[in-house]
């Protein structure tokens, strides 16, 4: 690509952004704020989103890791992300008025795990440690399910038995990475059980693909995204690896003007947690570097939109507006 051009346009990935679960997730601590006003508890952060998390505090949402730092009678609300068994007890257990806002992507692997284990199945979960969903998942059960990392893993993982094993997968994960380490399970483990739709979720496929039509036709790719949103890591990495320059930011005060020089093409996306109008300060920055045009790639059009826990109606009202 070019070296010696100067900065001209912008190419938007379609579809970028915010996905059905997290829009749900963000209504849901927002009309639990507005009909039963503030503070509302919140498990973890909602969605791994800087902004997002930021603009729910200044709504009056208090987000905590540890129950007990929960009084008693409060409204809580688990993240999108989903808990563990444990967690969910424990909630229960000391009284709190809970919403569920876990993505029913992610509820939906936690109960395949609960049915098969019923039927005597083990786990391999192909995911990272420490990640909220995999700690979520893994904490279906209290015993069974062995965490995979990569290819290496596989070969190390031992299952109590082979007959019944079944492979389970966090759901923002880079596509190609899952299917090659669940290609090594399969090796080893002749029999697994593989589910019938793939965990990888819908919108993470979707702008991982996006990425991938875009990538070529730029010189670097700008990736907006926290740095502890997976799906928003997975997309920088993509790039990366199709062989152009990629960067990830929180928000425009992040981008350097070095990562634009000699170069003329600019591809733009966002994470499933990340909201638009950090995306339009971020064309808004880069056109300000010298970028003249804007244009979108096709794409996708999602169109998914999952229903809100029952107990969050607001009476006539219309429906709020997220992100302010």
């Amino acid at each position: 690509m070019s070296t010696d051009t100067a900065l001209n346009e912008i190419l938007l990935a379609e579809p970028r952004g915010f996905c059905a679960g997290v829009d749900r997730a963000i209504e849901i601590v927002e009309r639990a704020l507005a009909k039963f006003g503030a503070p509302i508890y919140v498990r973890h952060e909602i969605v791994h989103n800087t902004y997002v998390v930021n603009d729910l505090k200044a709504k009056g949402a208090i987000f905590i890791e540890e129950l007990d730092e929960v009084p008693p009678g409060a409204t809580l609300v688990f993240s999108a992300h989903g808990v563990s068994k444990a967690v969910e007890n424990e909630a229960r257990a000391r009284g709190f008025s809970i919403f569920d806002a876990t993505c029913p992507l992610v509820t939906k692997v936690h109960v395949e795990v609960a049915k098969l284990a019923k039927e005597g199945y083990e786990f391999i979960m192909i995911g990272h440690k420490g990640h909220p969903e995999v700690e979520g998942t893994m904490g279906q059960l209290s015993s069974g399910i062995h965490l995979v990392e990569d290819v290496e893993d596989v070969a190390h993982v031992q299952p109590g038995q082979t007959d019944k094993l079944a492979v389970v997968t966090q759901t923002t994960l880079s596509v190609d990475d899952a299917a090659e380490i669940a290609a090594a399970v399969r090796a080893r483990f002749p029999k697994v059980r593989e589910p019938k739709q793939q965990d990888i979720c819908y919108a993470t496929q979707n702008r991982q693909d996006a990425v991938k039509l875009l990538s070529p036709q730029v010189d670097v790719v700008i990736v907006v995204g926290s740095p502890t949103s997976s799906n928003s890591n997975r997309l920088r990495e993509l790039a990366e690896r199709l062989g152009t320059a990629a960067y990830m930011v929180d928000s425009a005060a992040e981008l350097q003007p070095e990562w634009f020089e000699g170069r003329a093409r600019v591809g733009l996306t966002a994470g499933a947690s990340a909201p638009e109008v950090l995306v339009a300060e971020v064309i808004e920055r880069i056109k300000s570097l010298g970028a003249v045009s804007v244009r979108s790639l096709p794409g996708v059009e999602e169109h998914l939109k999952f229903p809100l826990p029952k107990g969050l109606k607001l009476d006539d009202q219309p429906p709020l507006h997220h992100i302010s």
